[in-house]
């Protein structure tokens, strides 16, 4: 009997047999769809941070004020401001961009409408560090950061809600008792990282600081080395800089977009362990359905076997059909699994958009086919083996 033949037999018996070859393939369907699930999700998240750090710029260094990191018994160093952006721009030789960021949660107000909003002081290079389009009007200019001017760019949903669909530039807005001369309106940007940019205002720093704040410290400072490759150097000069002005006072994080993507990518790369080890154990589950099915198989078909063993089929005969129905019930199994775990998979994406994103990878439904097969194989050798040892004249006088 060849494979072919075995092939045919394995779908004979599985048709014959319909609704306990649907039972026994139960618990490989579950698991091979768990996986391919947890894959689509894992994999998702993973494909939504590489593309929000892509809009970000790999070559980007990011230095915030952090006082609660351990010290040495010191003293707790001064907030960045705008001196130490000005510093870092004239002593870190391998700093192209520099531009610092300040947040404040206000509330925006216009013809009795009103909005939560996120007022961000920035300077111009802001716009082409963090990608900042215009959809109408312009951006924040040198002559509103050298004179405090109270200008403002709305983003989109910020606009649109104020507004109503009327055209924003050239209109103003309060915030407080100080109003706000729109001078243009951001593109629409969407969210990432849990911020929504679209509800986000940008103001000159300066007039932030002196009519808002009442202080020039500032929240973050984004730095642009020349190459992703020169980030990591880049990031050394701008804290050897750092601690040249600060009296070595350890204060503040310095880090790169690659260095927080590789952190990341290890917090997923664990999840995708773990969620992948659940998956595993349902497969596990079914395996032993499938063994405990052949099992059963075998000794419903005794006196089948001793008669195909008296007429001329040898032992590798015998074992060769058992283990085909074996992996014929896995494998239809991990097919259905991989066909449905897809389709959860994208209807979920589908349904929760960016909330839970998904993204099923070719090489996950291979997997989970292939972990399936793999499972009739490993628990189909043992029933396959009683039969194949099955004494031909015992087993013609089974009852």
């Amino acid at each position: 009997m060849n494979l072919l033949d075995s092939l045919k037999v394995a779908w004979v018996n599985v048709r014959a047999n319909r609704l306990r070859s649907a039972l026994t393939m139960l618990g490989v369907v579950i698991g091979v769809a768990c996986v391919v699930i947890m894959v689509a999700i894992v994999e998702g998240a993973r494909k939504q941070v590489l593309t929000e750090f892509k809009g970000f710029g790999s070559n980007l260094v990011i230095v915030f004020y952090n006082p609660d990191r351990e010290k040495g018994g010191g003293s707790v160093a001064a907030p960045l401001s705008l001196e130490d952006v000005e510093t870092i721009r004239g002593e870190a030789p391998l700093v192209r961009e520099v531009s610092p960021e300040m947040n404040l949660s206000l509330q925006a107000r216009r013809n009795g409408q009103e909005k939560d909003v996120h007022l961000v002081g920035i300077i111009p290079d802001y716009a082409k560090m963090r990608d900042v389009k215009i959809a109408s009007g312009r951006f924040i200019e040198q002559s509103d950061l050298d004179n405090w001017n109270p200008v403002c760019v709305l983003g989109a949903k910020v606009a649109s809600d104020l507004f109503k669909g009327e055209q924003a530039v050239g209109k103003e807005i309060k915030t407080g008792s100080l109003r706000l001369t729109v001078v243009g309106v951001a593109a629409k940007r969407g969210r990432s990282f849990g911020e929504n940019y679209d509800e986000y205002v940008y103001a000159p720093i300066t007039m932030v600081h002196k009519r808002l704040s009442g202080n020039d410290t500032v929240q973050v400072i984004y730095a642009e080395a020349p190459t992703p490759e020169l980030a990591e150097q880049t990031a050394d000069e701008v804290w050897a800089v750092l601690m040249r002005h600060h009296d070595n006072k350890p204060d503040y994080v310095v880090d790169t977009q690659t260095h927080v993507l590789g952190a990341i990518e290890k917090v997923l790369g664990t999840f995708r362990w773990v969620l992948g080890g659940i998956g595993a154990l349902s497969l596990l589950v079914g395996g032993i359905g499938i063994m405990n099915i052949t099992l059963v198989s075998v000794t419903e078909r005794t006196r089948e076997i001793g008669l195909r063993k008296a007429v001329g089929a040898s032992r590798r005969d015998i074992l060769l059909q058992f283990l085909t129905e074996s992996v014929a019930l896995s494998g239809l199994g991990g097919l259905v699994g991989v066909a449905l775990g897809a389709s959860l998979s994208l209807a979920v994406g589908w349904v929760a958009g960016a909330l839970l994103p998904t993204h099923v990878p070719a090489w996950a439904t291979v997997m989970g086919f292939t972990f399936a097969a793999g499972v009739g194989i490993v628990f189909g050798i043992y029933p396959a083996y009683r039969a194949a040892s099955l004494d031909p004249i015992q087993a013609l006088r089974w009852e």
